[in-house]
Parts: structure tokens; sequence; C-alpha cells
């Protein structure tokens, strides 16, 4: 999980890195920078500043607020902004076919750069359902798989019948 939570902080780096790029190019033209961009601008910066910051730490150091219903939340919003965020991207840069300024390849590479963060998103969302799903629904605890062993490795006594 690790190896995921450091692979979409890259990504969202490199989007944001991409991202400004465009959105200076377009100032520097006169005009404001497009909305698509815009989004994945705010949410690569949300990404780095809220989202992978409490699905990485909340489980060490604040143990309370990492609900099973908050992970999955927080991982289930950000998978679907970023699918939508580098949908409007993809279709916003089908205008550059054929374009071989910097801008237009900064457009490229953030929309693939958002695609693969998305995938990332999609695969520990389906983790979050599993643990989800793994959680006793009273309290949160793992459920109780030892096959009715004790803590001494025997067996448990069946409940007495009357």
């Amino acid at each position: 999980m690790c190896i995921l939570r450091v692979a979409q902080a890259l990504l969202a780096l490199g989007i944001l890195v991409t991202t400004a790029f465009i959105a200076i190019q377009y100032e520097i033209g006169g005009g404001g920078s497009p909305s698509q961009v815009n989004f994945l601008l705010f949410l690569s910066v949300s990404t780095l500043v809220l989202a992978l910051p409490y699905l990485t730490f909340s489980h060490h150091y604040f143990p309370h607020a990492a609900h099973k219903f908050g992970i999955f939340a927080a991982e289930f919003v950000t998978m679907v902004f970023w699918f939508g965020g580098f949908i409007a991207l993809a279709v916003f840069t089908t205008e550059f076919l054929g374009c071989s300024a910097p801008v237009c390849g900064a457009a490229q590479a953030a929309t693939t750069f958002a695609a693969i963060e998305w995938v990332l998103f999609m695969i520990s969302t389906v983790m979050s359902i599993v643990y989800f799903w793994t959680r006793n629904s009273n309290d949160g605890r793992l459920p109780d798989i030892s096959g009715g062993l004790t803590g001494l490795g025997e067996t448990a006594a069946p409940p007495m019948q009357t």
C-alpha cells in the first residue's frame, strides 16, 4: 500500500507541475486558463494536501479518525474526481491534435498522468472496499476467523445445551 501511495503522490505532483505550466502559458497569452486545467490543478493540490495525508497517516496517528466509512468515502470521492478531471481534460485536448507547442504536450501529459492517477485510486478504492467488508460491523475490529481457537491454542468448548 505504501508503494501505491507514493505513486499517487508522485503522479499528483507531476499533474500539479504540468497543469500549472498550462495555466501560466494561458495567462501569458492574455487569456484565462481553461476550467478543465483549473480543476486538475485544484484536484492535485487537494490530493497532496488532504486526501493522501488522511489516507496514509490516519491509521497510525489518529486511529479514531480512521473510520472505515471515512476511508471509503475519501477514496471513492477522490477516485470519482480524478475520473471526471481526466475525462474533461481529454475532451479539451482534442482541440490540440496536430499541435506541436509545449502547452499542447503538457496538456496531453497531464491527461495521461491523470488517467493513471485515476487507475491508481480505483485500485486503492477496491482495496478499501475489501477492508470495509473484512471489518466487524459493530466496532471496526477484524472478524474472528480463528475457528473457535482460544488464546491458549485449545478449542473452545461448545455452549452447554439445557
